[in-house]
């Protein structure tokens, strides 16, 4: 009875090991063809409109975004962004109230140097008025903001104050969608990062909008009415 119990079981444990090699085998490949995928990925077709030179990327943008109802400015440096942003508010009548991403803080723009403006750092909690905030990128084709979530630009300055200002250097103004991915791929092999990704990559075209009722057009229905980029002359 033993005799027969112990083969029993060798036979259990030979099929046990001979499948979980065949999982460890099946699974190490899966990997190695999605890492392969990430550090080789397809291009694909991008439209003549995506394929621009500087100059030309950043006129297109400015025409696209103030197309879907967003408002456009350039300035020449960081100096010059609490003036403007200060200009937007009182032009719209709003409150002289304003919450800035950690990346955007004291430390990196001047807010000071407008007395009238009171600056506060972190995320929204749905009682600010404006927040200010840096993209990741732009994209020319469609006037689209790209902002990424992280300790430093919290999301939620993306989608509850009514009124979003945001900026963006033209050099990081791109043609298409895919030089934007192509780019967050680039920076993961840059700092030796495993994972290219943040939590969240939010694109930003023009104010939150819906057609839901009657097929007209209503501003702010699922985020900010307003949609201000401050382009900055890298």
């Amino acid at each position: 009875m033993s005799e027969a119990r112990d083969e029993i079981f060798a036979q259990v444990r030979a099929a046990i090991s001979k499948n979980l090699d065949a999982t460890l085998e099946s699974s190490q490949s899966r990997f190695a063809e999605a890492k392969n995928r990430i550090n080789d990925h397809p291009v694909n077709l991008v439209p003549a409109r995506g394929r621009l030179g500087k100059k030309a990327r950043v006129d297109l943008f400015i025409r696209e975004a103030e197309r879907v109802n967003a408002t456009v400015v350039r300035v020449s440096g960081l100096s010059l962004v609490p003036r403007e942003v200060v200009k937007f508010l009182t032009n719209n009548n709003l409150p002289m109230l304003l919450k800035v991403s950690p990346e955007t803080s004291e430390k990196r723009i001047a807010w000071k140097n407008q007395t009238l403006l009171k600056v506060s750092e972190g995320r929204a909690d749905g009682k600010d008025f404006s927040s200010f905030s840096l993209a990741y990128a732009g994209v020319a084709e469609t006037g689209t903001l790209v902002v990424l979530s992280g300790r430093k630009s919290p999301t939620t300055l993306n989608f509850l104050p009514p009124c979003q200002i945001c900026m963006v250097y033209a050099s990081h103004i791109l043609g298409s969608y895919e030089e934007v991915w192509a780019r967050l791929r680039d920076s993961s092999k840059n700092d030796g990062s495993n994972v290219f990704l943040p939590r969240n990559v939010n694109w930003i075209t023009g104010p939150s909008r819906t057609a839901d009722i009657e097929q007209t057009i209503l501003l702010g229905a699922h985020g900010p009415q307003r949609l201000h980029v401050v382009i900055i002359d890298d």
